[in-house]
């Protein structure tokens, strides 16, 4: 199949906000977008169904305007939709399986709790094969660029620069694809990359002698140093991107977070491994998804 980017669709405003983020994603990476919507066959349509259309003509209906809006905004964009009657998990998944990248729609962003997400995404970011991208409602182009001059949009201004791209970064399990997704996006929006990493002491009972106050710098520039090795490759790699690191003591959701704040995108890992209840997503992922105030890339890795 052509490669392409997939979105996940639903006709509703957030659905939208995913196929839009995904259309500017195709055209950086050069690829088709995918349009999928999956409806279940019900006994009566759902309550956003027209009273003079089936779950099927509507749902294709909504696929075509949908198409006819992302090809209107993003000029020169091959656009293709995919309607099917399954599970929206199930259907997810599959298109996840075909795609080089799956988006989808969180219901907003609150104070409290940041995406809103649903079952359905919460259950297809834990266990799709591919990366993942959460995109909260009202998500448009100029969040993820800077503001122009004189109030002016990204869209009239293309070369506006984007916003930093934030990576999660654990040194004690390095991932090889995390890492690289994280630089590749980075260097498709000509945009500095931000590496977060947080650490916690050693437990006491374990290392006494290193949470002495005079220790804590030591420890400090060991964490250091570690980040700088761990992204030392990658850095030879993509050259052109430039690459600042925070290293600090504390939780890695909350520095993340905190990180997220003015970011193009956070980017994260979920390893991949079952359980007793089955897949789950992991502490870290599960918290940035809830409360990061910019779009979320979740990238599965062994």
């Amino acid at each position: 199949m052509l490669r392409h980017v997939a979105a996940g669709i639903d006709g509703s405003p957030e659905g939208l906000a995913a196929a839009h983020w995904a259309a500017r994603e195709a055209m950086r990476r050069g690829t088709a977008l995918r349009l999928v919507h999956a409806w279940e066959r019900q006994p009566r349509p759902a309550p956003s169904v027209p009273a003079d259309m089936s779950q099927r003509s509507w749902a294709e209906d909504m696929l075509a305007q949908a198409s006819d809006s992302m090809r209107a905004a993003h000029t020169g964009l091959q656009v293709i939709t995919h309607s099917v009657a399954d599970a929206p998990v199930r259907a997810l998944l599959a298109a996840a399986e075909e795609a080089d990248l799956l988006v989808l729609g969180s219901h907003g962003i609150s104070g409290v709790a940041g995406f809103l997400t649903g079952s359905v995404s919460q259950r297809v970011v834990a266990r799709s094969p591919r990366p993942v991208v959460l995109v909260r409602a009202g998500e448009c182009t100029a969040d993820e660029h800077f503001s122009a001059v004189d109030g002016i949009s990204p869209d009239e201004i293309p070369e506006t620069p984007y916003r930093d791209v934030v990576l999660g970064l654990d040194t004690a399990r390095p991932c090889d694809e995390l890492i690289e997704f994280a630089f590749d996006a980075a260097r498709r929006r000509a945009t500095p990359l931000r590496v977060v990493h947080a650490f916690s002491p050693p437990p006491a009972y374990a290392a006494i002698d290193r949470l002495a106050p005079e220790n804590g710098p030591e420890l400090l520039a060991e964490h250091e140093r570690a980040v700088v090795a761990t992204l030392r490759p990658w850095c030879e790699k993509f050259p052109e991107v430039a690459v600042t690191e925070t290293v600090a003591e504390g939780r890695a959701a909350g520095e993340l977070i905190h990180a997220a704040a003015g970011a193009a995108l956070l980017v994260v890992g979920r390893r991949v491994r079952e359980t007793r209840l089955g897949t789950h997503l992991g502490a870290v992922a599960h918290a940035v998804l809830h409360h990061a105030p910019c779009p979320v890339a979740v990238v599965p890795h062994a």
